[in-house]
C-alpha cells in the first residue's frame, strides 16, 4: 500500500514546507496547548477533472462538511449553510483539518472570504509532510495509529451525493473528522503518531501539538 494521498497533487503539498518548517521550529509551546479548537472536512460536489483542475477548488462547490468541537461535539452542514460554517470556525482559536489549507478552505473560497480560516488553521497533513518530506494519506496515519481507516474515498462521495444519500455522504464525512480528531489526540496524549511506510511497515513519528 502506498502512503502518497493520489487525491491531490504533488504541488498541493510541497508548496507548505518552508511555512511549515518555519512554523515548527519556532514553536515556543504545542500547537494546540490552552487553545479553543474545532475540526472540520467538507465534501464536493465536483471532481476537479470537472472544474478545470485542482486550481478551480473553489468551483467544485460544498455537498456537506461537518465540524467537532469539545464544545458542540459533532455538526453536520450543507451547502446553503456554508455562510454560518465559516463564521463558526472563525470563532475558534483553532482550526484543524487534513489539507484544509490545499483544498477544503480553497472550496470555501467561493462562498466568502476565508483569510481568517488561514490565519487560525492547523493543517495536519502539511505538519506531516514537513516532517517525513513526502504526502501521506490520513488513511495510512489512522491504521498505524488506531487501527481503523476510511470507510470510502472522495470519489464515491461525490457519488453518494449525486445518487442523494446524504446520511451515507455525512457518516463518511464524520468519520474523516472523527479519525483526524483522534489522531491529534493520540498526538497530544503520546507524544508521537504512527504510519505505515512504503512497505506497509508502522513507523513512529514523534509530534509536537
Amino acid at each position: 500500500m502506498s502512503v502518497y494521498e493520489e487525491r491531490f497533487p504533488p504541488e498541493y503539498w510541497f508548496s507548505c514546507y518552508s511555512y511549515m518548517e518555519t512554523a515548527v521550529k519556532g514553536a515556543a509551546q504545542p500547537i494546540t496547548e490552552n487553545k479553543r479548537a474545532v475540526y472540520y472536512d467538507v465534501e464536493t460536489q465536483k471532481t476537479e477533472k470537472e472544474v478545470g483542475g485542482w486550481d478551480h477548488a473553489d468551483l467544485m462547490l460544498i455537498s456537506v462538511a461537518v465540524t467537532y468541537s469539545e464544545d458542540d461535539g459533532f455538526r453536520n452542514w450543507t451547502e446553503k449553510e456554508v455562510p454560518a460554517l465559516m463564521a463558526y470556525l472563525t470563532e475558534f482559536d483553532l482550526i484543524i483539518s487534513f489539507n484544509g489549507d490545499n483544498f477544503d478552505s480553497k472550496v470555501l473560497s467561493h462562498y466568502g472570504d476565508i483569510s481568517e480560516i488561514q490565519k487560525k488553521s492547523f493543517d495536519v497533513a502539511q505538519y506531516l509532510s514537513q516532517r517525513l518530506k513526502h504526502r501521506i494519506r490520513l488513511d495510512s496515519v489512522a491504521m498505524a495509529t488506531l487501527g481503523t481507516g476510511k470507510s470510502g474515498d472522495g470519489l464515491q462521495a461525490i457519488q453518494w451525493f449525486r445518487q442523494g444519500r446524504i446520511q451515507e455522504l455525512l457518516e463518511y464525512c464524520r468519520q474523516d473528522v472523527q479519525v483526524l480528531r483522534d489522531i491529534v489526540e493520540f498526538g497530544k496524549e503520546n507524544g508521537y503518531i504512527m504510519y505505515n511506510d512504503f512497505q506497509n511497515n508502522p513507523l513512529k513519528l514523534n509530534v509536537d501539538w
